[in-house]
């Protein structure tokens, strides 16, 4: 489903990726093996063949429910606990979802919990009312500062508004099997819950309730997304790099970052595909960004982002590749048509698709581009439907394990999240960080 129709030649030559092959086979055998380092983490990697089927049925009932009682879902989450599945809402959905008429659109996802606005809380609060909701919760711990927040005022508005009983069940918990400030509030009201495995971090968790059941309620083909994420586990199982296509990206990175290319750059062409970027900068960010190692993560839209930031990346500093993501198939098409007078001078586009115009923005960029200096990956994506999807969730799990292990660093923890965390909790006046507090104002 994911087809590699650039491999920036120019820049990496074939001998060159052979010489990958050894390293790429080492970290391979780290991951099926369970021998590297974070092997604690590694439930993604069958994930798509042994999901849990049962909870998948009582995803997909308790999706169903939620769909039927409530006009607007509100998902609490932050970092991975949030972002696959509104990538997965964005590329999937109409463009202009929340502006259909409701006969189009049982149900509406909208998100809380991923800062601390209060602009943005009190304004969601605000267009919740007068329409019927539900929330989905995320948090393996229950005490993640951005989302108990929004979830100690959400729940207390629920609470308000339909009384104790109506609200729990309304209110779904995503969190520990067993433990936890979330998982005993859930017990103890009777909330119903999905659990996010202990052997998956949260950004590895898409494809676990953590994903699945946002885009269960909202009428997402969570089944077929699972079943285009087991054709992804088959096809990147064996090393080699002329057909696994995650494990050659994996490998061209690694190639491209020991000649200095130091940013890479994820761009679509699709409008749809731009929460994909979101979720993959965190994916390969925070399980790259280590011991002063990793490729920066970053992401654009063209043609949009083109006329912002083309000059620099024809012309500035030489630090940066591409990745770019095509779709062969959209999920729209629409035909050019003659303007009588040809005012704008566009009539020789006539009869052309928008899609036409657009693969050609792509083929021209990524020449003037490469000339220019930059190398460019390419992947096409056979489609905008869930299995595609689905498929290019595991994909870049798979290229971002190999690819943390090739630069030498754990894929899988991250350590350095926790920094600000603790500094912040300290300024607050959190009851245990005195000590730190006293550091930290003297240096205000």
């Amino acid at each position: 489903m994911i087809h590699m129709f650039e491999r920036a030649e120019s820049f990496v030559s074939a001998e060159e990726l052979e010489m990958q092959l050894p390293f790429v086979r080492a970290a391979h055998e780290l991951i099926h093996s369970g021998r590297g380092a974070g092997s604690d983490f590694l439930g993604w990697l069958r994930l798509p063949q042994e999901y849990d089927r049962a909870e998948l049925r009582r995803i997909l009932e308790t999706g169903k429910r939620i769909a039927e009682t409530a006009e607007i879902l509100v998902v609490i989450g932050i970092g991975g606990s949030y972002l696959g599945a509104r990538a997965a809402l964005s590329m999937l959905r109409h463009s202009f979802a929340e502006l259909l008429p409701r006969d189009r659109l049982p149900l509406q996802v909208v998100f809380a919990g991923h800062q601390m606005s209060g602009t943005y809380l009190t304004d969601l609060l605000e267009v919740l009312d007068g329409r019927e909701v539900a929330v989905n919760v995320i948090s393996k711990s229950g005490t993640t500062t951005e989302p108990a927040l929004a979830f100690r005022v959400l729940e207390a508005y629920m609470q308000k508004r339909y009384g104790r009983a109506e609200a729990a069940k309304r209110i779904v918990v995503t969190t520990d099997r067993s433990r936890g400030a979330l998982r005993d509030l859930a017990n103890a009201v009777g909330y119903e819950t999905f659990v996010v495995p202990d052997d998956v971090g949260g950004r590895f968790s898409v494809l676990t309730p953590v994903g699945l059941f946002p885009l269960a309620a909202a009428g997402i083909d969570v089944e077929a997304m699972l079943s285009g994420a087991q054709v992804a586990q088959d096809d990147t199982a064996r090393v080699d790099l002329d057909e696994n296509h995650a494990y050659a990206y994996a490998a061209l990175r690694h190639a491209l970052r020991q000649k200095g290319k130091l940013v890479e750059l994820l761009v679509s062409y699709e409008p749809g595909l731009h929460y994909v970027g979101e979720w993959w900068k965190q994916l390969f960010g925070e399980s790259e960004g280590k011991d002063h190692k990793g490729i920066w993560p970053a992401s654009a839209d063209f043609s949009t982002d083109l006329h912002s930031l083309g000059q620099y990346i024809q012309e500035g500093r030489r630090f940066i590749f591409e990745t770019a993501l095509r779709v062969r198939t959209p999920r729209r098409s629409l035909v050019i048509e003659a303007l009588p007078g040809d005012a704008d001078g566009l009539n020789y586009l006539a009869g052309k698709t928008m899609q036409d115009v657009n693969d050609t923005a792509l083929q021209a960029t990524m020449l003037a581009h490469v000339r220019g200096g930059v190398p460019n990956i390419g992947l096409e994506l056979a489609n905008m439907g869930p299995e595609t999807l689905g498929y290019l969730f595991y994909f870049f799990e798979k290229a971002c394990a190999v690819s943390a292990y090739l630069q030498g660093v754990n894929p899988f923890d991250q350590p350095g999240v926790e920094a600000y965390k603790t500094n912040m909790f300290a300024l607050l006046g959190k009851p245990g960080y005195e000590d730190l507090r006293s550091v930290l104002a003297k240096g205000r």
